[in-house]
């Protein structure tokens, strides 16, 4: 799946670029038609070409994080962490005890519920009726959680590195558009507007780009970071369902005992006897 959208990923990218050119090629072929004399800057030379050689690595680092969002957003579902469906038959199957059962049926599941039991339900003591051992299994849940969570928030963590870099090599590209604009002046001792527009384009567009990837990486980032841990906390409460079912199975006629005979069964029947006493106290 990642290999076909990376794929798809590529041409899409490719296609754009071709578009982008074709579209500028179209644009200066009109102009040449048209008899201006002055020669007009399409689209890509105002926004993306006038920042020189430093919207280079923004451009990459633009189509990386478009490429992140995409690959979290498809990654991180709850079919691919929790399914409804799987859950059913795992609580269904551990109401009924049948531990191997749910085991060999989470070997079928590449989820992660799936890998989850796997790992924690063989820690099942069979000889503690009374908590099967809960302790054990909670603390393979927690290890298989932490081990699990670097591979969970690998692309994650690349959009904030995505947010943070971006301001700053477009910060870099704004100095060094100030720096060529400096220089212009030091040279001609004037400031020209036709050749200092270089420099405060490079100085602007490097700022304008460096904040667009960041106002989207960022946001994204938080946003698909509370989906993930709430995705680890659905399949982590699933699997505390399926053991306490279990223990709650087996203990079922020792909860029963411990309940008082008669408790909650209030039919009126002691108001009655407390009126019948009283009238023959009055008698009496």
């Amino acid at each position: 799946m990642k290999d076909t959208i990376i794929r798809y990923g590529v041409r899409a990218l490719s296609l754009g670029v071709v578009a982008m050119g074709s579209m500028s090629m179209a644009l200066a072929q009109e102009a040449a038609e048209g008899g201006a004399t002055v020669t007009k800057k399409t689209m890509l030379d105002k926004w993306v070409i006038d920042g020189g050689w430093t919207m280079i690595p923004l451009v990459i680092l633009f189509a990386i994080t478009v490429f992140l969002v995409v690959i979290c957003i498809m990654e991180l579902t709850q079919k691919k962490f929790c399914p409804e469906e799987l859950r059913a038959q795992l609580v269904a199957l551990m109401t009924e005890c049948k531990v191997q059962s749910a085991i060999q049926h989470a070997t079928t599941s590449p989820t992660y519920l799936g890998r989850l039991v796997l790992h924690a339900l063989p820690n099942i003591d069979a000889t503690r009726p009374e908590d099967l051992g809960k302790d054990a299994i909670e603390d393979a849940v927690a290890d298989f959680s932490a081990n699990e969570r670097p591979r969970l928030m690998k692309y994650v963590d690349m959009l904030a590195l995505a947010g943070s870099i971006a301001p700053s090599i477009g910060l870099f590209g704004t100095v060094q558009g100030m720096i060529d604009a400096f220089a212009v002046l030091a040279e001609t001792g004037q400031a020209d507007p036709a050749q200092l527009a270089g420099s405060i384009s490079v100085a602007l567009l490097t700022t304008f780009w460096g904040l667009i990837i960041s106002i989207i990486a960022l946001p994204a980032f938080f946003f698909l970071k509370k989906k993930a841990q709430a995705l680890e906390a659905m399949s982590i409460n699933a699997m505390q369902e399926m053991v306490n079912t279990s223990i709650n199975v087996i203990n079922a006629e020792a909860q029963l005992a411990r309940i008082p005979e008669g408790l909650g069964d209030d039919d009126g029947s002691e108001e009655v006897e407390e009126e019948v006493e009283y009238e023959e106290e009055e008698q009496a």
